[in-house]
């Protein structure tokens, strides 16, 4: 099993993420940690540690200087980036700092699942050992170059899924497929259609809202806010 560490200020996220790598074959949820201080005690405290979910925005300090600290004091998990943090300049700090991916959130079950697939097919590759040929070396170099979401279904477009998912995400609350509509300018029939696919793969939840008659209105919000 691979034995991950989940950090994240947010303990309801925490779950939420712990509860996505526990679904994933060969992964288990060794601990979890919601602070720089926490997370480098569970470090020093965990037997053995592969992986390490690493949160950016952390109450003490920021998940970079963790990972900095993991290093100076030798420990050699890896680490994934699971952050709302996007600008370039942190990316690219991580990506100096060794983090071997980067997940921005929110994300959906989907998201996380492919980064971990792709991870313990590069620890297959790593595990063989010897020596690589040029063919090798360029697999394993990207086998982590996987999508972080899956393809849409046929007959749906990236600009209309974007539009959609950047309604719910900058939205205060639940909406209506008509009132994504009048946000988005696409019909309330082409809404309805793409916030039921957001639904199906978990990126977003359905709630109802009832009236004084007739049928509860579906209104629908984006799954993993931060």
């Amino acid at each position: 099993m691979i034995e991950v560490l989940v950090v994240d200020d947010d303990t309801r996220v925490a779950r939420v993420n712990a509860a996505y790598v526990e679904k994933v074959p060969g992964f288990h949820v060794a601990g979890e940690a919601h602070s720089a201080a926490e997370a480098l005690l569970r470090l020093e405290a965990l037997p053995r540690l592969d992986l390490v979910l690493m949160d950016h925005y952390l109450p003490d300090e920021t998940g970079l200087a963790v990972v900095q600290e993991m290093r100076r004091r030798g420990h050699q998990a890896d680490v994934i980036m699971v952050t709302a943090a996007r600008d370039v300049s942190t990316v690219q700090a991580a990506m100096r700092h060794g983090a071997l991916q980067y997940l921005v959130k929110p994300f959906a079950f989907a998201g996380l699942r492919a980064k971990l697939e792709a991870y313990a097919e590069l620890r297959r590759t790593l595990d063989g050992g010897g020596e690589a040929e040029q063919a090798e070396v360029d697999r394993i170099f990207g086998a982590l170059s996987t999508p972080s979401e899956p393809d849409l279904p046929k007959g749906h477009s990236p600009t209309t899924a974007e539009l959609v998912r950047q309604a719910l995400m900058q939205a205060d609350g639940p909406l209506s497929a008509q009132e994504i509509a009048e946000r988005t300018g696409v019909s309330r029939q082409t809404a309805q259609r793409y916030l039921k696919l957001l639904e199906r793969t978990g990126r977003a939840r359905l709630t109802l809202k009832y009236g004084d008659a007739g049928r509860p209105e579906h209104r629908y919000v984006w799954a993993t806010r931060s």
